[in-house]
């Protein structure tokens, strides 16, 4: 049995509905906390074919023995995520964990070089990804401001960290994810006198069930990519849920404002 290192503990995964959010959400129920799944459809997995072991993710998490909410909303706006905090303290009293997961490289590819990228989708990445987790981060900290307690964990992405790799297809979605992991250094420099730690985590190329069904269309997991990273695999969703997990426990009790790429080695210079 996993060690409940979060047992009493309240997390709160954006976009945990399928996919990395899903296993960040499992993950934190194996360690012992309560979970709150946030997601603009909570059907989502349905979507792309992933399976489920029960109902809906919340009911996965209560098969853990631990309690859990559904909450679904815009989180695009500031009154999605106030809504997200409010239901949480009002169910469960307190806000321990909160997993800025939210997001996406939504827009299309064939568009998105820097010179090119229109301003409707700058604005749809910039609100997906970074005013998401801007929204759910400030809605959030009072509660553990006021505990003087609390771990936050923003999602960003591998292509934000090297330019290299997104030069033709993911540039609006990186810069984007860009100002979440720059924000993240302000709010873990503001925040850490409090006692609450800020961190972020930059996933590689991940196996998820949208990138399985999508990769083709995308011109992403090839075979040339693969050959690429050092590790020679792609990532598993359990690559990252395992990061999470020593960001949110004491293993992690000294750092904080940190990005850490979950890449393989994919990227290998400093974040």
């Amino acid at each position: 049995m996993t060690e409940q290192k979060l047992a009493g503990q309240v997390a709160i995964v954006t976009g945990a509905a399928r996919g990395l959010g899903r296993a960040y959400a499992l993950r934190l129920a194996a360690l012992g906390a309560d979970v709150v799944i946030a997601d603009i459809d909570l059907d989502s997995a349905k979507q792309y074919d992933e399976p489920l072991s029960a109902a809906s993710v919340p009911d996965e998490i209560r098969a853990f023995g631990r309690r859990s909410l559904g909450v679904q909303g815009d989180l695009t706006k500031r009154s999605g995520a106030r809504e997200l905090v409010e239901r949480t303290l009002a169910e469960f009293g307190r806000i321990d964990i909160l997993v800025n997961n939210a997001g996406g490289a939504f827009t299309p590819v064939d568009r998105s070089k820097a010179s090119q990228v229109p301003d409707e989708d700058t604005a749809a990445m910039f609100d997906i990804n970074y005013m998401s987790a801007l929204y759910c981060c400030q809605e959030a900290v009072p509660s553990m401001r006021e505990r003087r307690s609390g771990v936050i964990v923003n999602v960003a992405t591998m292509a934000a960290l090297d330019a290299s790799r997104t030069a033709a297809r993911l540039v609006p979605y990186a810069v984007a994810k860009g100002a979440v992991i720059q924000y993240t250094r302000y709010l873990a420099a503001e925040l850490g006198p409090e006692g609450i730690r800020v961190n972020c985590i930059s996933p590689g190329a991940m196996l998820t069930a949208r990138m399985k069904k999508q990769a083709a269309e995308r011109g992403m997991h090839s075979d040339k990519e693969v050959r690429r990273i050092p590790l020679q695999r792609f990532g598993e969703v359990e690559d990252c849920a395992n990061v999470l997990e020593f960001l949110v426990t004491p293993l992690s009790g000294y750092v904080t404002g940190q990005c850490i790429s979950v890449c393989g080695g994919a990227v290998l210079t400093p974040s």
